[in-house]
């Protein structure tokens, strides 16, 4: 019989729980529903978890239970990616706050601090859906505390508290209409099994810890310590945009642009060229673009120092039990406020990227479909924008949670736009004004969001049947607004499912973005069938150069 649990037990418990998720990280992913390539539900609990596994391998078990269930908290946080591992770590959040100032917890004690994770993950969730991880999570706790008014052994608890988990992860096919329909379980409810039986597995002794911590080449974060600051090439990013004086030729300017740096971006409209470069003389950059009319905005930022700073934070870092709630360990503190608004926006591929910059976005945060970024990812980004109040575009239905996340960690204002897709981001930033308010651009956004509908076009990573769709590994996957178009192997079968999807939408724009593995003549091909079929709306086409995606299509 066990009547408590010590810091020490905790922390080989939470990495047992990770070893299990590491294990079964496949099997959970083959449980979404969808057969598209995405960063799957197994992928992002294991990420999370990794965070925290990462920190108690390298720093060892703290004197208390409080000290090292804070430090599996704060890690989770860091490490948060997509909406099951926000969940996971608001679980443990949660589970850190009920074991505060405890050096040891009873049964009892344990069991109504798991019932402290499910409110926070409750809470966190804007409409709580039944057949869950949250419908697991809420049983699993209350028979944890049932079990608890009845014996005092911990493994006995935990016992109780798995089998009734066990018992809901069955029932989620039944609660959520969507996993009835594909015939599985919930992928994030199975994952939270996989937690609990491994934790109560080292407490029966039929679980050992591998102290081989995670696999060679994986890291939860960026090593900056793995190249010199000298490597940086060009020290200057360097932004600015000129209100046009003269009708001089802005190639010229680009082509000068382009001897002095790289990494360069010029766009112009009828009033203005908006400029990204890197470059060691910026001085040199603003001189010649004075020639093209008066400048308007710069920003200057020297990333050797920015990167030096990375460093030096990342090798100065502090045990996490040393953090409180209200911070995430290896994020640069909050610059100083330059502007009143600033902008965040996530997206994967570099044509979107420049695009989200055009249009006024101050960070980039690489991720999306297959690589959803970290709470800390964005708060990094969130951190090193100059502005008061800082709009983050997640552009994913999946990372929503995460951004959401960043509000109580930063003396920033933070307002999360919740974009599912990058069309909707795009079309929200394209309504971005400096000399607007929070509150009316946030409406602004809000009411662009809503004229945005969504095309996808990628494969099928597996054989699948959901809805009534067979689908084999490697068709077309075509989807419009998250829901199931159809498979195909023909394109011309595929534009014309499109167009019965689209039709009924009455488009007056149509834009197609581009993944990384198209041949232009393809992606022309494909915008120009598009195109015939809609001959009353305005078509264009972008390099968008995303993962994943053959094709985002944005119809408004």
């Amino acid at each position: 019989m066990r009547e408590y649990i010590d810091g020490a037990a905790f922390r080989d418990m939470v990495l047992c729980a990770y070893d299990a998720l590491s294990a079964s990280e496949q099997t959970i992913n083959e449980l979404n529903v969808f057969p598209v390539p995405d960063g799957d539900t197994g992928t992002n609990m294991c990420l999370t978890m990794n965070s925290a596994a990462a920190d108690l391998r390298k720093n060892g078990a703290s004197p208390t239970l409080t000290a090292t269930a804070d430090r599996v908290a704060s890690g989770l946080l860091r490490g948060a990616r997509g909406n099951s591992g926000v969940i996971t770590s608001l679980l443990f959040r949660g589970l850190s706050k009920g074991l505060k100032k405890l050096e040891t917890a009873s049964a009892a004690q344990f069991a109504a601090a798991m019932g402290s994770g499910v409110d926070a993950a409750y809470k966190a969730v804007m409409k709580p859906a039944e057949g869950t991880i949250l419908t697991v999570s809420r049983l699993a706790a209350e028979a944890a505390q049932n079990c608890a008014q009845q014996t005092a052994d911990v493994e006995e608890v935990l016992a109780s508290a798995l089998e009734s988990a066990r018992v809901a992860l069955a029932d989620t096919i039944n609660q959520n209409p969507v996993l009835t329909k594909a015939g599985v379980v919930d992928a994030g409810g199975h994952g939270y099994v996989i937690i609990l039986d491994a934790m109560l597995g080292y407490l029966q002794g039929r679980v050992a810890v591998s102290e081989g911590g995670p696999a060679a080449g994986a890291q939860p974060k960026a090593d900056f310590s793995s190249f010199a600051t000298e490597d940086i090439k060009y020290a200057y990013c360097t932004e600015f945009i000129v209100r046009k004086a003269n009708g001089k030729n802005v190639d010229l300017l680009r082509a000068y642009l382009g001897n002095i740096g790289d990494s360069l971006v010029v766009v112009e409209d009828d009033e203005i060229i908006k400029t990204h470069v890197h470059t060691n003389d910026p001085g040199k950059a603003l001189t010649k673009a004075l020639g093209y009319g008066p400048l308007l905005t710069v920003k200057i930022e020297n990333m050797r120092e920015q990167h030096t700073s990375l460093d030096a934070k990342a090798q100065a870092e502090t045990p996490a039990a040393e953090a409180s709630e209200e911070e995430i360990e290896g994020v640069p503190e909050p610059v100083p406020a330059e502007k009143p608004l600033g902008a965040v926006c996530i997206c994967a591929g570099d044509g979107l990227a420049d695009l989200f910059r055009q249009l006024g976005a101050d960070r980039i945060v690489s991720g999306g479909q297959t690589m959803n970024p970290s709470t800390e990812d964005i708060l990094r980004a969130v951190n090193l924008t100059p502005a008061e109040t800082v709009f983050v575009f997640p552009n994913n239905k999946n990372i929503i949670m995460a951004a959401e996340q960043c509000v109580p960690l930063t003396t920033k204002k933070v307002v999360v736009i919740p974009t599912k897709t990058v069309p909707q981001g795009i079309s929200a930033m394209m309504r971005l004004s400096p000399d607007s308010t929070p509150e009316a651009l946030t409406a602004d956004f809000t009411e662009a969001i809503a004229g945005v509908h969504t095309a996808q076009v990628t494969y099928a990573a597996r054989d699948s049947e959901f809805d009534g769709h067979t689908i084999h590994a490697g068709e077309y996957l075509t989807l419009m607004d998250s829901a199931l178009v159809g498979s195909f192997t023909d394109t011309e079968e595929m534009l014309g499912r499109l167009e019965e999807t689209i039709e009924p939408l009455h488009p007056e724009f149509i834009t197609v973005y581009v993944g990384q593995d198209v041949a232009d003549a393809d992606a022309q091909s494909f915008c120009d069938g598009l195109g015939s079929r809609f001959q009353e709306a305005e078509t264009s086409l972008i390099r968008g150069g995303q993962p994943v995606y053959y094709y985002i299509i944005s119809v408004e």
